[in-house]
């Protein structure tokens, strides 16, 4: 880094976001994909809401059988 760069007028921690706060992008197998897509359309909801609730209905069955 150059010496002349001022960053005296820097305001520290602008662009931090909490990994809490990120939005990871999941990319599905394209076979699932136009399945739940298409179960999605049948249904006039939206692909997110169908995958979530299949992931939810999961984490609940591995809760009831334990690790």
């Amino acid at each position: 880094m150059r010496k002349e760069y001022d960053f005296s007028k820097a305001e520290q921690g602008k662009f931090y976001r909490p990994i809490e706060e990120l939005e990871i992008p999941i990319y599905l197998d394209k076979k699932v994909k136009e399945f739940y897509s298409k179960k999605a359309l049948d249904k006039n909801i939206e692909l997110d809401r169908v995958i979530n609730t299949i992931l939810y209905k999961e984490m609940e069955i591995l809760k009831e059988i334990g690790d």
